[in-house]
């Protein structure tokens, strides 16, 4: 039997798996995109703005954030859209990737369905080369997707060429993160794991490029993400480094197959660490458990959250030279309150920390859906264990921890706008900032309760929440959305600190509901069937 022997069909059923996941992808990436063109189109609709756009974002800070230098040359709406966006953008490529191929691959032997598949004609690569198969065939259709939107907009001067070459840059990067992925998933017996080795390369190559992008841009070469800005879009439209995505996707694709038969089905080749004896006090303890089994997450999400913190204070001292003299941007940050520019920028990067951090609340309070649908859950409540019990200690490690993660991100935002500003008051005033946004993560983990105890097959609900804020409450400011489509958005109801003034009632509100849900949710599991295996 060939070794790729129902690759075909394994293809057509991981399609058909992501029939939802993939088109909220592709749209969601296409749009972000789409809509930054459009904006920066009206926001710098002069010569004279454009060059004054190059010039502030020249300095080193901005620099690491967005890209080479070399965009700055002839820094077109095209090329501010390639320059600004391309690493932030590739960065959710890249993820996308590892998601798809750990969910068709490790998953699925950790579930216990891929020994089943293997059992019939199904040859020993024929999983991990559809699985690769799938993420290639996302990623050229999400470069479809987005040069067809940016060519459809005129694109700047370099049109449908620097179109191509923007979305295409995307699909190299994506392919060759899914490469990555692939070897992660032979090194762990976890698809959790595979997927936060994975996530940490794409880490390690987005520091590659920020610190190469700074210095002489040797260490940018180092790294996917770096080979992708160096298309150079809508300037040069160089098409060779996307190449280069292509041989490294091939190469590493080429090491994760021979691997894959140095191990057994549902093992992985780093082998099991051995425990203790004896588990320890706060291990045999529902909260202590959750702690250990969130752990590896909120790490990660806190490293993140912190590096972006930094990353983004460190531009505080130039948003008064960057955004100052745009009056289409004051006007947005004015509509925020504040005093100042920086005060009403630093209200809106701080959204954008609050809903990272959101998401790794809805994955914390999805955790016992994962426990339930894993056959894991029925074992630990046929002891003296209540249903309430333990899914309230996923609820308390999810909120403590994302109000942890706000804490870190502000923290690292407060001191990094303090040097770049020279204001210490900053430190304490964004991580109050930071904090202001707790009850809104409380009442998304309410909502994926409530959704775990009455409707459990409809959890992936939930993520609406943090996407819907990013839309209205981030762009939406940007693109003038109808202010009612804010309100509903529990992100919305939070004051926007340093800009605003502290009001409590509606933080009192939101934790009153976020309380309410998590009590409808926990009342609804009561009742409801254990999923079994």
């Amino acid at each position: 039997m060939s070794a790729l022997a129902g690759a075909g069909v394994l293809i057509r059923f991981g399609l058909r798996r992501d029939r939802i996941r993939l088109p909220v992808w592709l749209i969601s990436l296409t749009l972000a995109s789409a809509l930054t063109l459009r904006s920066l189109a009206d926001l710098y609709d002069t010569a004279e703005g454009r060059a004054s756009a190059a010039r502030t974002a020249g300095s080193p800070a901005a620099i690491a954030t967005s890209g080479p230098r070399h965009y700055l040359s002839d820094y077109t709406v095209g090329s501010m859209l390639s320059h600004q966006m391309l690493g932030f953008t590739a960065l959710l490529v890249g993820l996308m990737s590892v998601l798809i191929v750990t969910r068709h691959t490790r998953a699925e032997e950790e579930t216990g369905r891929a020994e089943l598949l293997r059992s019939a004609v199904v040859g020993r690569h024929a999983q991990l080369a559809a699985a690769l198969a799938v993420a290639a065939a996302a990623n050229v259709g999400l470069a479809l997707l987005i040069a067809g939107s940016l060519a459809a907009q005129g694109a700047g001067s370099a049109g449908l060429a620097g179109a191509l070459v923007y979305g295409f840059a995307h699909a190299g990067v994506g392919i060759a993160f899914a490469a990555v992925a692939a070897v992660t998933v032979q090194t762990t017996a976890h698809a959790r794991g595979a997927s936060g080795m994975a996530l940490a390369v794409i880490g390690l190559a987005y520091a590659l490029r920020a610190t190469g992008d700074v210095g002489d841009g040797t260490l940018s070469w180092l790294s996917p993400i770096g080979w992708a800005q160096r298309t150079y879009a809508f300037v040069d439209n160089r098409w060779w480094p996307i190449l280069l995505s292509l041989a490294f996707a091939a190469a590493v694709s080429a090491v994760a197959f021979p691997l894959s038969t140095r191990r057994d089905v549902g093992a992985g080749l780093r082998p099991a660490r051995q425990g203790r004896r004896s588990a320890s006090w706060a291990l045999t303890r529902p909260a202590g458990f959750a702690l250990r089994l969130h752990r590896g997450m909120l790490l990660g999400f806190g490293a993140g959250l912190l590096v972006l913190g930094v990353m983004y204070g460190s531009l505080l001292g130039d948003v008064e030279d960057l955004l100052g003299s745009l009056e289409e941007y004051r006007r947005t940050l004015e509509a925020l309150g504040g005093t100042t520019v920086t005060e009403a920028f630093a209200s809106m990067v701080m959204l954008v920390l609050a809903i990272v951090a959101a998401v790794q609340v809805a994955m914390a309070a999805l955790r016992p859906r994962a426990e339930e649908s894993a056959g894991r859950a029925e074992a630990l409540l046929a002891t003296g264990l209540s249903r309430d019990r333990w899914v309230l200690a996923h609820v308390t490690v999810g909120a403590a921890g994302g109000t942890l993660l706000l804490l870190v991100a502000g923290l690292g935002f407060g001191a990094a706008g303090a040097v770049a500003t020279g204001d210490g008051s900053l430190v304490w005033k964004l991580a109050g900032a930071a904090l202001a946004y707790a009850p809104a993560l409380w009442f998304t983990l309410g909502c994926a309760v409530a959704l775990f105890g009455r409707l459990p097959r409809q959890t992936g609900l939930v993520w609406l929440v943090p996407v819907y804020s990013f839309a209205v409450g981030y762009l939406g400011q940007l693109l003038r959305f109808p202010h009612w489509l804010n309100n509903l958005s529990p992100f919305g109801h939070v004051p926007r600190l340093p800009a605003a003034e502290l009001e409590w009632t509606p933080l009192l509100v939101l934790t009153a509901l976020a309380a309410g849900l998590v009590w409808f949710g926990l009342a609804g599991f009561r009742r409801r069937d254990l999923e079994t295996s």
